[in-house]
């Protein structure tokens, strides 16, 4: 490892699934290395390939291209690694000048981060036929420089950005920023490089040329993944086969040419070829379909044993902060943390931003940002901005002073109280996860007692938990049951419904609902808990089939808690 880069702190990462190295750079850029680039690390270090002058004069524009080019490393250690830089077109036009472009108008370069995990993905071929492998470059670093750019060098719209923002939510990109993608360099030929070898016909190489490139798109299409820019200059065929099709030429027999197409048939069919070029790559509607209905029930069976310990990744920690515990890291996509509930660590990866913040969402409460949405993985949540350091409204105030003298609970505190209620046999709506957002918040906080109280409770890193500079948002599961039922079931699941919308819905009457209301804050107050400020809409009612309200061993409705902000648990007596 060069000197520059042992100087700085080295984290691993996991943005959409991909585990990387990160780490800044001497010139103040972070690089973020992917498995393949383990053991080229020093290769890697910036002086030794983007230095300015090496740069300059040792890189290849790449034929047909404006911002890619194959440059060598400097030699290190007797070593050196040809690369493939290419600059990142996130959120610049994509040009429609081709047919298969036209059938998807639609497409968005994709940013750095998804590319590099649809490559790898594509590259472990879990899904379509086990025999079918498709081979691409290695991908090997993602290099952010520190230099912004003016708006006009950028090329990019804000309205681009913000459409990829939406379709591939909590990835931070700055507009401003170049990202620049590092490839191992293949070393071979694309097609049309090699039929400039073989005597024929221009129209004759053609309809080979295109014949060929399907091929190669049916084999990607079974492994349920397509390229809204499909080009033969995409398929490289390996040197040493380039070099037996340029022999078959160079007898300048009548037969050359037919042998030099079919010994391509022959290379093509048994995959022997590799894929290039990764910005427009997409996942087919069938496989995102499937990848969703996968996930949805591995992700039920994992919150089920949620509790049950899992082996522990190197960029994840465990920490129990007030009686629960958490799976603890990073949301780097974002520059955010998250705690995720429980002590089975596959259950990190659904509760990153990019999986649920900006997928749709219905609104649930027309006073406070609670929404309710369908994540990318299938999965029903409801998450919520916290309020914590936030002064009550003033009819909140003038309510009750109980909210001013307890304050508004943290995050963390909801939780807890969420948690002991549950061990306590008092039904609750399913805590998940909380998520401290990267940006800061644009609104100061007012109420600073929660971050004075909460200042010892200290996360991996050595920072306090809760930070009054960064917005928080809990996650809960949409009630549809409990987990171990859920997680059974193959037909219709529960309906929440609140007990004030249970009257209007006619499902119970205005006496039931005072009834259930003043029961639960009995309840609360038995295990030592102020409830008194619960409304009816904090309370929920199970519902299947429409109109059948779910009840407990007693026989009563099943009533479940789902607002824990103004519940306080009570000195001991």
């Amino acid at each position: 490892m060069s000197q520059e880069h042992s100087t700085f702190k080295k984290t691993l990462v996991n943005v959409l699934g991909v585990v990387y190295m990160h780490l800044k750079t001497s010139d103040g850029g972070d690089l973020y290395l992917t498995r393949f680039a383990e053991k080229y690390q020093e290769l890697l270090d910036t002086k030794n390939w983007y230095e300015k002058e090496w740069f300059s004069n040792n890189r290849i524009r790449l034929k047909g291209t404006g911002s890619v080019f194959k440059v060598p490393t400097k030699r290190v250690n007797g070593q050196s690694l040809n690369l493939v830089v290419k600059n990142c077109r996130v959120g610049e036009d994509v040009p429609l000048n081709t047919h298969t472009l036209k059938e998807f108008c639609d497409a968005e370069f994709n940013s750095p981060w998804e590319e590099f995990f649809l490559v790898e993905e594509l590259r472990e071929g879990r899904y379509g036929p086990k025999e079918l492998r498709i081979k691409t470059q290695h991908p090997m670093a993602i290099y952010v420089p520190p230099e912004k750019m003016q708006m006009w060098q950028s090329g990019r719209s804000r309205s681009k950005i913000n459409r990829i923002r939406a379709k591939h939510p909590g990835i931070d990109l700055d507009i401003l920023k170049q990202y620049k993608l590092i490839y191992r360099w293949i070393e071979g030929y694309n097609l049309p490089e090699i039929f400039e070898h073989i005597d024929a016909p221009k129209e004759y190489l053609t309809g080979h040329l295109v014949r060929l490139d399907k091929i190669v798109m049916s084999d990607l299409d079974k492994k349920g993944y397509l390229v809204a820019d499909t080009k033969p200059e995409h398929i490289i065929i390996s040197e040493e086969d380039s070099l037996r099709v340029k022999e078959i030429g160079n007898q300048k027999t009548a037969e050359a040419a037919g042998e030099q197409i079919s010994l391509l048939n022959d290379l093509i069919n048994t995959g022997e070829y590799s894929l290039i070029d990764y910005e427009l790559l997409m996942r087919t509607a069938e496989h995102e379909k499937e990848v969703k209905d996968s996930r949805r029930h591995s992700y039920l069976d994992d919150q089920r044993d949620r509790f049950i310990p899992t082996p522990l990744p190197d960029f994840l920690s465990r920490i129990e902060i007030l009686g629960v515990p958490y799976i603890y890291g990073h949301a780097e996509s974002t520059g955010g943390h998250l705690w995720v509930v429980g002590n089975n660590a596959r259950l990190f990866d659904y509760f990153l931003p990019e999986r649920w913040r900006k997928t749709p969402t219905i609104r649930l409460s027309e006073s406070k940002d609670v929404f309710y949405t369908l994540t990318k993985d299938n999965i029903h949540l409801v998450w919520k901005t916290s309020r914590v350091g936030e002064l009550p409204d003033e009819w909140e105030e003038k309510y009750h002073p109980k909210i001013m003298k307890y304050g508004i609970n943290s995050p963390f505190e909801e939780f807890a109280i969420a948690h002991k209620l549950k061990q306590n046999d008092v039904p609750c709506v399913y805590i998940r996860a909380i998520y401290m957002t990267g940006s800061s918040k644009i609104e100061k906080s007012l109420d600073l007692r929660k971050y004075e109280t909460h200042k010892k409770f200290l996360d991996p890193d050595g920072y306090p938990i809760l930070q009054e500079d960064h917005n928080f948002i809990t996650i809960r599961g949409y009630y549809n049951g409990p987990d171990k039922w859920v997680a059974e079931q193959t037909g219709a699941l529960y309906l929440p419904v609140d007990i004030q919308k249970a009257v209007k819905k006619g499902l119970i009457d205005e006496r039931q609902c005072r009834e259930l209301l003043d029961r639960v804050k009995d309840n609360l107050v038995k295990l030592n808990y102020d409830g008194s400020l619960l409304k009816a809409n904090d309370l929920l009612l199970a519902v299947s089939d429409g109109k059948q309200v779910i009840r407990d061993e007693s026989g009563e409705p099943l009533v479940i808690i789902s607002n824990f902000e103004f519940l306080w648990e009570l000195p001991d007596a």
